[in-house]
């Protein structure tokens, strides 16, 4: 059996798959994007603020309780894979503005904000 100080260490160097993912409202087709340093535990935590009714979207929160869970989908977009030396936050922002710039998740087809430059 591992010891304390050992799962620690594991859990430390263990990889997490980062990128960008939406969360699609199956009834009216609109998205919410965004991007996560860990992918496989994105969904859960979105997903336990909008339960909770405490998501930072409004729009997406509403429709969420509108319609329930079962009306929503979590989708990976693109999992970002990074080269030895590569600033991961960096990265990961820049690949989320070019999904952003592609989807164009606001307004009617989005949850998304419009970020002021």
């Amino acid at each position: 059996m591992k010891t304390r100080k050992e799962l620690k260490e594991e859990y430390r160097q263990k990889k997490f798959r980062m990128g960008v993912f939406k969360i699609v409202n199956r009834l009216n087709g609109k998205i919410f994007l965004g991007s996560s340093t860990d992918l496989d535990s994105a969904w859960n935590s979105h997903r336990f603020r909008l339960e909770a009714g405490m998501h930072e979207n409004t729009s997406l929160q509403n429709d969420w309780k509108q319609s329930g869970s079962g009306s929503f989908t979590y989708q990976i977009v693109e999992v970002l894979e990074l080269k030895e030396g590569d600033d991961a936050t960096k990265e990961l922002k820049v690949l989320e503005e070019l999904i952003m710039e592609e989807l164009q998740p606001y307004g009617e087809r989005g949850y998304n904000h419009l970020k002021k430059r």
